[in-house]
């Protein structure tokens, strides 16, 4: 009977560390994309809205697929382009660590992230910031409020853009060949671990130091795309969760 009491409390005190540990994640996590959390094949949700889509080229095809047992969003492009948005407001004060898991299902084999021809990836997440435009080099500046009267009144001032390269190598930053106003992260590259999911862990914070020489802002939007309009391409790519976290979370 003894026996049998004392492993009813140590039952009790891990249930206890379990729903605990569970809070703490719960608090110290700010969910962008559950996608685990819904249907496959049901419609994705009202939060993620598509941007970007060519005038000219077709979209980008965006579902709800199982993929081993949990939902994830297939991303099918072929000679298409376009991106699923999230509008939001995080403080990387205090969400400093994205954390997102992706699988591609091959590399592109024109691409080149070094020109505009090239600009084609089988996978990126765009992390997008309040940045103020008082900011911005004059000329900058004047191109953005143009792009913004003509197109979209809300494109960023500021953008990282997290991307899985064909060749150059991971860790590579540079200025879009398209924009001053975004840099290129090469997070993946290669053809090495193509199918497999990855797990990719960024300090958006440090990057966008890194990136544009000052504190990061607030992000006001996050998105997902798969792109092949400029090389004419197929792709196709899956997205996992992805989360703001307060600190780098322990694999």
């Amino acid at each position: 009977m003894k026996t049998r009491n004392w492993l009813n409390r140590i039952a009790c005190v891990v249930a206890a560390c379990c729903v605990a540990a569970l809070a703490w994640a719960q608090a110290d996590a700010l969910q962008v994309g559950a996608f685990s959390a819904l249907q496959a094949g049901a419609a994705l949700p009202d939060s993620w809205h598509p941007l970007g889509a060519s005038r000219t080229k077709p979209p980008t095809r965006y579902t709800l697929v199982d993929d081993g047992g949990v939902t994830v969003v297939r991303a099918e492009a072929v000679g298409s382009v376009s991106a699923l948005s999230r509008t939001l407001k995080v403080s990387l004060a205090d969400y400093p660590i994205l954390r997102w898991r992706w699988k591609v299902a091959n590399v592109l084999k024109t691409s080149d992230m070094r020109s505009k021809n090239g600009d084609d990836y089988p996978a990126r997440v765009y992390v997008m910031f309040d940045y103020p435009l008082a900011k911005l080099p004059f000329a900058e500046r004047s191109k953005l409020r143009l792009a913004r009267a003509l197109h979209d009144p809300n494109l960023p001032a500021a953008t990282l853009c997290y991307v899985w390269d064909s060749k150059m190598p991971a860790g590579t930053m540079m200025p879009s060949s398209y924009t001053g106003l975004m840099r290129m992260i090469v997070a993946e590259s290669g053809p090495a671990r193509v199918n497999q999911w990855l797990t990719v862990e960024r300090d958006v914070a440090a990057d966008f130091k890194a990136a544009f020489g000052d504190d990061a802002p607030a992000v006001s939007a996050v998105a997902i795309a798969t792109d092949t309009d400029n090389t004419g391409e197929a792709a196709v790519a899956f997205y996992g969760d992805i989360s703001f976290y307060k600190q780098k979370v322990t694999r």
